[in-house]
């Protein structure tokens, strides 16, 4: 009977998960450090990733967020050693040549009292029921920052 039950919930709980999710190896990467190495790491790692046929999908969260605005703070942008990269354009990089997604928490721009025009274009704002779906998913791969 419980070998039953667990049969019936395995199946229900696989039927219910998304396709694309079950599918798909993903890495989501979340990044919540205003530090700019960090985050400038949090996109080399997610870069080295991508090459390795997994699908990058990047969470900007608080002072991360900032990396995602279109007049973003010099740390964003500003090139570190030993390349001269810097986490914007890392993270252009990635969704450019990596096809990664790209999203900021879903209280980011609202805790800054702005909308969606303030960022970058091809950045989204994540929505929370999806990134949840996501974590859960064990094709998916969590790091954060």
């Amino acid at each position: 009977m419980l070998k039953r039950l667990l049969t019936v919930v395995a199946t229900t709980a696989a039927m219910s998960a998304p396709v694309a999710a079950q599918d798909e190896r993903t890495m989501l990467s979340i990044v919540s450090t205003g530090d700019a190495q960090t985050q400038l790491m949090a996109m080399v790692l997610t870069l080295q990733t991508a090459s390795q046929g997994v699908k990058p999908r990047i969470l900007l969260c608080g002072p991360a967020g900032d990396i995602a605005l279109a007049d973003a703070p010099a740390a964003a942008t500003a090139g570190q050693p030993p390349r001269d990269a810097s986490p914007q354009g890392l993270m252009r990089r990635l969704m450019d040549q990596a096809d990664a997604t790209v999203e900021v928490c879903a209280i980011y721009l609202p805790g800054r009292g702005e909308d969606a025009s303030v960022l970058i274009e091809g950045v989204g704002v994540a929505d929370p029921d999806e990134i949840g779906a996501l974590i859960a998913n064990p094709a998916t791969r969590v790091i954060g920052f």
